[in-house]
């Protein structure tokens, strides 16, 4: 029942996923950035987090898909590997040295990087609609990240860490075409419970030579309610929603998504932090909407 009433809104399942990886970037850039989290204990406490919520979920199911899931490993090991470990990895390492609007400008250029890879590698058509709505969408994406001033676009500097985020959404691009692959008839739970496993795995031995390098978590109130949060929404809930959603429409189309980011950002910051709402924002917001809805 509940994967039958998740089928007919898969736009509303990719939207929320924005919004809760609206959050992640916010989250992420304030906490790693003060020193408070370091990058790789972030990405590892997200998913043990995410891993204990979702095993009492998702261990029957594993169980009882556990021959098709050892029948196709190969799969399930690129996507544990790719989307639950050296993605958000990265993601969190780059933070360390770009700010958060270079990241969520980065991480806009997804619905792009999804369409090059597919057509290069995977021989994926794209039609001249989907072009379009694509180049509307982003055309909203940067009128909210140059305030309304083209010209601006031209002052962002890049710098390292933006070189390790464009990595990082170069493999989330990855994961989201290889979902097409995925194990048929094993339910999303349990497919991420098993990525999430191998993704923790891959991360133990760095996470090892972070704490040996003397960077620990500074625990307060503040650092593990970011870490329920991350665990629970971005990776817990967000992967499940993403992964199906790609399901009902397609990379391409679900990849255009996370252009609602910069929007999510923007509102957040509006509700949260008092920070003003501006011409520029509705103008984005409208033109990210339309090139959704062409798309």
């Amino acid at each position: 029942m509940l994967r039958n009433r998740f089928a007919i809104s898969p736009y509303v399942l990719l939207s929320l996923t924005a919004l809760f990886w609206s959050g992640n970037w916010v989250i992420g850039r304030a906490f790693v950035s003060d020193g408070e989290i370091p990058p790789v204990a972030l990405a590892w406490w997200r998913w043990a987090i995410a891993l204990i919520a979702m095993l009492p979920f998702a261990l029957p199911q594993i169980l009882r898909h556990r021959a098709t899931l050892w029948q196709q490993r190969k799969i399930v090991l690129a996507l544990g590997l790719i989307g639950t470990g050296f993605h958000n990895l990265l993601s969190y390492v780059g933070l360390q040295y770009t700010t958060a609007t270079n990241g969520v400008m980065l991480n806009s250029a997804i619905p792009v990087l999804i369409i090059l890879l597919g057509v290069l590698f995977f021989r994926q058509s794209v039609s001249s609609k989907q072009l379009l709505g694509i180049a509307v969408s982003l055309a909203g994406v940067l009128t909210i990240l140059s305030k309304g001033h083209p010209e601006a676009l031209g002052t962002l500097q890049f710098n390292r860490g933006d070189l390790i985020v464009l990595g990082s959404m170069m493999l989330w691009a990855l994961y989201t075409l290889l979902l097409k692959w995925r194990p048929d008839g094993v339910p999303g739970i349990a497919l991420l419970a098993v990525c999430a496993s191998i993704g923790l795995i891959a991360m133990t031995p760095v996470y090892g030579w972070e704490i040996a390098s003397g960077k620990a978590i500074q625990w307060s109130f503040g650092v593990v309610a970011a870490l329920l949060y991350l665990g629970l929404f971005p990776s817990f809930v967000g992967y499940i929603f993403w992964n199906r959603g790609v399901e009902e429409v397609g990379a391409n189309v679900a990849g255009l998504f996370v252009h609602l980011m910069p929007v999510f950002v923007s509102l957040l910051a509006w509700l949260f932090l008092g920070e003003r709402m501006f011409w520029f924002h509705l103008v984005g917001i409208a033109l990210i909407f339309a090139g959704i809805y062409l798309t």
